[in-house]
């Protein structure tokens, strides 16, 4: 546990305009991966605009990229690829690194750009909400024809870990 610099949060919110899989529809789920770790949200059946809100835990030792699939559950056959994003968590690191203290609530620490090497469909705003730094991004999936999905990073400091 020593070598553990805390836990993120990313709440998987939702997914938009994803793509249909099945005959009509799809029944999408998201697994999330970062270095050995892989957690997995519920499957929603029959929506292209499913609403997950499920919040998923990393054990952050090092700053690794984390990767997003996105993937159409199957009862017969293989679970169908809807597509992938790989995002950086460095940039909202830095800004918990801050220890910005008592900042009013909604204020903008830093902006993360979308660049040809993240998957942001838009500027992505780290803010502090709630005594915390807060990143909303919309991350456009890739190797698919549509779709993004919308998540929420926070992070959790482990008493006793050497932190951030």
């Amino acid at each position: 546990m020593e070598h553990l610099l805390g836990l993120l949060r990313i709440r998987i919110h939702r997914g938009v305009n994803l793509a249909i899989r099945d005959v009509n529809s799809s029944d999408p789920y998201v697994i999330i991966r970062m270095g050995k770790q892989k957690l997995k949200t519920r499957v929603v059946k029959n929506n292209i605009n499913p609403v997950w809100d499920e919040d998923l835990t990393l054990s952050v030792a090092e700053p690794l990229p984390v990767k997003l699939e996105v993937y159409d559950k199957d009862t017969f056959s293989m679970d169908d690829k809807m597509g992938d994003a790989m995002f950086d968590i460095q940039p909202f690191l830095e800004a918990v690194k801050m220890r910005l203290g008592n900042l009013p609530d909604g204020t903008i620490i830093t902006t993360v750009k979308p660049t040809r090497t993240n998957c942001l469909s838009e500027e992505s705003h780290i803010t502090w909400t709630d005594g915390k730094a807060v990143q909303n991004m919309a991350l456009r999936l890739q190797n698919v024809e549509c779709g993004e999905i919308e998540i929420q990073l926070s992070w959790i400091d482990i008493p006793g870990s050497r932190g951030l």
